[in-house]
């Protein structure tokens, strides 16, 4: 998978994020939770945006490790939601795998990205 191809299905996570958290009952809980998985969510690719454009390999790692940080953050309140029978959990489970391949994504560019710096 390129950059590009990257950019978008971190875009097309973001969307689906906001999509899923828009559902989410507006008690205070759900509000909380709606709140930090936008966050988290949309800083995946926004922060993979600006990792592409760092200016040089410690700049990229930096701001990699971000991005992994934002996208294991959003499996974490996806798992909460499900635990917490917030919503009915095969509507956020296909969220949840998406955000668990974009967390090991990052996680084996972040590693591979460390090596080659060495």
């Amino acid at each position: 998978m390129n950059s590009d191809e990257l950019k978008k299905r971190t875009q097309q996570f973001a969307l689906r994020v906001m999509a899923l958290s828009a559902a989410l009952p507006r008690t205070p809980v759900g509000r909380v939770i709606a709140y930090q998985l936008v966050k988290s969510g949309t800083s995946v690719g926004a922060n993979y945006r600006a990792a592409c454009r760092g200016k040089s390999k410690a700049d990229f790692i930096s701001k990699l490790g971000t991005v992994l940080e934002e996208a294991d953050e959003s499996a974490f309140w996806l798992e909460l939601i499900i635990a917490g029978e917030i919503l009915p959990a095969a509507r956020v489970q296909p969220l949840h795998e998406e955000a668990n391949e974009l967390t090991a994504i990052f996680a084996s560019s972040l590693k591979s990205a460390k090596l080659n710096a060495e």
